[in-house]
């Protein structure tokens, strides 16, 4: 894998995601030209989200019969018609249904990080895998800077036409710069939809799938519900300004690019339980939103750097795990990212609706505490079986 093939991949992931995240700073502005009310605004996010776990499910395992780059060309193709579809909504249902249909399509992600693992070296696995996984942090983290500027300038329909036109762009270049990927031996469908299945009744698959549901469930507590106090009292922050948090969590985010060489090192494990602990710490610091900004720009650096470095290391334990069905286990694995996503982006506007601010940080930081006590568990299972007799075994 060479240098623009990692760029182009790493682009491809960041415009897909932002089609899901980018209604996050300008739920307010959307909700009113729509008609959607405070306490729902967040399915607003969850649609997308919903439609990516449909996407898990039933387009990324092609990826494990297709060439994928085939498939990365195809899915961007449809991320442009769902946010174009979002972008002319006249009412709330036509906006849901096209958020829906780019989050099924936006699953374009695991094909290209499945495409990554499969071509890369095992040596540089992790590496490939931190530079293109960067694209996802810098899609869901830059989509917010980038919707609330253009927001501010032209109004939130501006956002997803801008990702409309990117995605139809992108669905060309892959088809001409990237490589084929043509298998031979490829699977049938049915043979990889029975194997994703499988797949959850492996102990180290749903070890590292826990994880991955609470990490994202406290990730979307944060994003999905953090524009609302800010555009509040005592702050009053507009969309542009609300955006600008962006640049933190992309601070704390690249801090992390590291984790996949960490993982190559055969560090993974280490670098999920230290992750962990920064992620519960960050919430103490975001916690104070109503009081202090600074230290909400800290706890969402370190927010950030946790996601990344444990997400990079889950992928990285789980490709190297399953070698031989990349797209499945990935495929598998981000049901977990999708559902946890899911439920912090819909229960976090409702319980700021109920209790202000203190419920979010109170929820984010459980599902926190949740995920480092997942792997607590697993480190001592996995010690146990290391340490066991031979005779035992």
């Amino acid at each position: 894998m060479n240098r623009r093939t990692r760029l182009l991949l790493a682009v491809v992931c960041g415009v897909a995601v932002a089609s899901v995240y980018a209604g996050q700073p300008v739920l307010a502005p959307m909700g009113r030209d729509l008609g959607v009310p405070v306490d729902s605004l967040g399915w607003l996010v969850a649609a997308g989200q919903l439609g990516y776990l449909a996407g898990l499910v039933l387009l990324v395992p092609l990826g494990d019969v297709l060439d994928r780059r085939r498939l990365i060309a195809g899915h961007l193709a449809l991320v442009a018609a769902g946010t174009a579809v979002t972008a002319a909504a006249p009412v709330a249902w036509a906006a849901f249904a096209g958020l829906a249909a780019a989050g099924v399509f936006a699953v374009v992600v695991q094909s290209a990080v499945a495409y990554t693992a499969s071509i890369s070296p095992s040596a540089e696995r992790g590496r490939n895998l931190g530079v293109v996984t960067s694209g996802v942090v810098i899609g869901i983290l830059g989509a917010r800077l980038v919707a609330g500027v253009l927001a501010d300038l032209w109004g939130w329909r501006s956002v997803y036409l801008a990702l409309a036109v990117l995605a139809a762009v992108l669905a060309v270049l892959s088809l001409v710069l990237l490589p084929a990927d043509v298998r031979p031996d490829a699977a049938r469908y049915g043979q990889v939809l029975r194997s994703f299945g499988g797949l959850f009744t492996q102990p180290v698959f749903l070890g590292r799938g826990l994880i991955a549901f609470f990490l994202f469930a406290s990730f979307g507590t944060l994003w999905s519900g953090m524009a609302l106090p800010l555009a509040g009292a005592p702050w009053h922050l507009g969309e542009a300004q609300i955006g600008l948090f962006g640049v933190a969590g992309l601070a704390g985010a690249l801090g992390a690019a590291r984790s996949g060489r960490w993982g190559d090192a055969g560090h993974t494990r280490r670098v999920t339980g230290v992750a962990l602990a920064l992620l519960i710490a960050s919430w103490a610091a975001i916690g104070q939103l109503p009081w202090s900004l600074p230290l909400l720009v800290l706890g969402v650096i370190l927010l950030d750097f946790a996601v990344q470095a444990v997400h990079v290391s889950n992928q990285h334990t789980l490709t190297a795990a399953y070698p031989d069905r990349p797209s499945t286990t990935v495929g598998a694995y981000m049901v977990f990212y999708s559902l946890g996503s899911a439920l912090g982006a819909a229960a976090t506007t409702a319980l700021f609706d109920a209790t202000g601010w203190t419920g979010p940080t109170a929820l984010g930081a459980t599902l926190a505490l949740c995920a480092l006590a997942t792997w607590a568990v697993g480190t001592r299972t996995a010690a146990r079986a290391h340490s066991a007799p031979v005779c035992a075994r």
